[in-house]
């Protein structure tokens, strides 16, 4: 199985910018202006333009807006060195979301894009999950 990340942003350049500059990915291959592929993380990421107040869905009432919102689903990002990850992420632009934070499997910052979508940052230590798996 192959798995692939899609990410709604209003401003195609400035997503491509900021994931390249905040998370160290590099453009793959372009499709037009509808969307980018992003390489350099276990899975491909895709920026789709989308712009705000379009529907979320075809026949849906809500509509996209990219406003800090909160989802189930969200991105986190294993980094070696925590400290400079976070530098990197705030001055691509990303905003931060309370105090880096430690607990039994390493450290873990968290944050919302420009585009208002929720992602944290994780430092393992040498027993990372395992620390708190309990099966």
């Amino acid at each position: 199985m192959e798995l692939l990340v899609n990410i709604d942003v209003d401003d195609l350049a400035r997503a491509e910018r900021f994931y390249c500059e905040a998370l160290g990915l590099s453009v793959g291959r372009r499709f037009g202006d509808g969307f980018v592929e992003l390489l350099g993380a276990c899975a491909k990421l895709y920026l789709l333009a989308k712009s705000a107040g379009s529907a979320i869905a075809p026949g849906a009432a809500r509509t996209r807006n990219y406003d800090r919102h909160w989802t189930p689903v969200h991105l986190d990002i294993v980094v070696s060195d925590l400290d400079a990850a976070v530098r990197r992420a705030v001055a691509a632009g990303a905003r931060p979301e309370g105090e880096v934070r430690e607990g039994a499997y390493g450290r873990i910052a968290q944050f919302a894009d420009p585009f208002g979508h929720g992602f944290c940052l994780i430092e393992f230590n040498e027993q990372g999950y395992d620390a708190i798996a309990t099966t």
